[in-house]
């Protein structure tokens, strides 16, 4: 009786170690967020006033998106063959945070380009790493409410950025200082980092490793599931060029863009918990009404007015709830410890080569016809379920 009760006292340590260590990281990744995701909630509008076009648009921030998911793949690979998931981690967060508060200083929209794509590199630096760490922590308490968990926390920082954002547009009515003061959050997301890093020097301490150093490749599951998010990364449209669109036809006003964005991230932050957590009872079958819930996102977007367009915007962010917390969630139980990180790199960096195809088509479409753009979109997420039906009937 004694041995069983400091067996249990000791898996409630860990477990507690363990959700202190996700929230450790789930404030880091709310003030990274309130970085970036602030500067993201406008820099459509910003590209724009610098002179650059909606393909322009469409195509650096699915560049953006190629590259950051690209290195995603190596910087994956390198943290499992050498172990140093830390050292990765930090020197992705120090260049995806420290380029935002320099866009302050971008006078062309080339420049501006430039630190764009350096700020998605720099996350693709560090998530890989970072979500292998972080899924020794979600062993204990559920991997979908773990990352949800995170993903809740990380999005309080993505609706804090924009509206600080706006407050400085309302203010200020400068996209420069916009940009500038968000190297406050920054820093403080890089304080914190360092902290997490005395803390727990070795987080894959926190899952116990019962099934153990797989040699051969991965389950054909997961080449599935990487078919089937890849279709949706295809047909999701980034947040630039749907600011552009808001720009452009005077459908929601420059104060109001990032309000729009931090609703998107609000919803995101609960479909992340909510569906973190269905996950967690029925696996990767919830993934079919997701999709089927934010596939109609773009025709409120692209074709309603002021309200519709918000509930356009609500619709998006359920969808990048579930990208952010499902499918991280699903990849740690498709790959053993060893392998986690390479796992995560190879699933990044198919989800980027099709959203960049996609972001740069439908940058294209938009300049041409709006409706295509749509129908696009729209089938591109729906190809999604045959595949997640067809996961859904193989065990877990």
């Amino acid at each position: 009786m004694e041995g069983q009760s400091g067996q249990q006292n000791s898996q409630g340590i860990s477990k507690g170690r363990a959700l202190k260590f996700i929230i450790l990281l789930g404030v880091v990744s709310l003030f990274a967020d309130m970085t970036y995701e602030g500067a993201r909630s406008i820099t459509g509008p910003y590209l724009a006033l610098l002179g650059a076009s909606g393909a322009v648009v469409g195509v650096v921030a699915g560049f953006g998106e190629l590259i950051g998911y690209a290195l995603r793949l190596v910087s994956g690979y390198i943290s499992d063959r050498t172990g140093k998931y830390w050292t990765v981690t930090l020197l992705g967060y120090f260049v995806n945070l420290l380029a935002v508060p320099l866009l302050a200083l971008a006078g062309r929209w080339e420049v501006a380009a430039v630190l764009m794509i350096a700020e998605r590199m720099g996350k693709a630096i560090r998530n890989p790493a970072r979500d292998a760490m972080l899924s020794h922590a979600t062993q204990s308490m559920g991997r979908g409410w773990g990352f949800g968990l995170h993903e809740a926390m990380d999005q309080i920082g993505a609706i804090l950025g924009p509206l600080i954002v706006t407050l400085v547009l309302y203010f200020k009515d400068s996209y420069q200082t916009g940009f500038a003061i968000l190297l406050v959050p920054a820093l403080m997301a890089l304080i914190v980092l360092l902290a997490a890093r005395a803390l727990y020097p070795r987080p894959r301490d926190l899952e116990s490793a019962s099934v153990e150093l797989k040699t051969g490749g991965f389950p054909r599951i997961f080449w599935l599931y990487l078919a089937a998010v890849s279709l949706i990364a295809a047909g999701y449209v980034d947040f630039p060029l749907i600011s552009f669109h808001f720009e452009k036809v005077s459908l929601v006003s420059k104060l109001w863009i990032p309000v729009f964005y931090a609703v998107a991230m609000g919803v995101d932050a609960l479909s992340a918990l909510f569906f973190g957590r269905v996950f967690d009872r029925v696996g990767l079958s919830i993934l079919i009404v997701v999709s089927l819930i934010s596939s109609i996102f773009a025709p409120f977007v692209f074709l309603g007015g002021f309200y519709l367009s918000l509930i356009g915007m609500a619709l998006w962010g359920v969808g990048m709830g579930a990208q952010e917390s499902i499918m991280r969630a699903a990849i740690a139980e498709m790959a053993p410890m060893n392998k986690r990180s390479t796992a995560y790199g190879i699933f990044n960096a198919g989800f980027g080569l099709f959203w960049f195809l996609g972001s740069a088509l439908m940058g294209v479409l938009y300049d041409v016809s709006i409706p295509s753009l749509i129908i696009f979109s729209v089938a591109m997420q729906l190809g999604s379920i045959p595949f997640f039906i067809l996961i859904g009937k193989k065990p877990r």
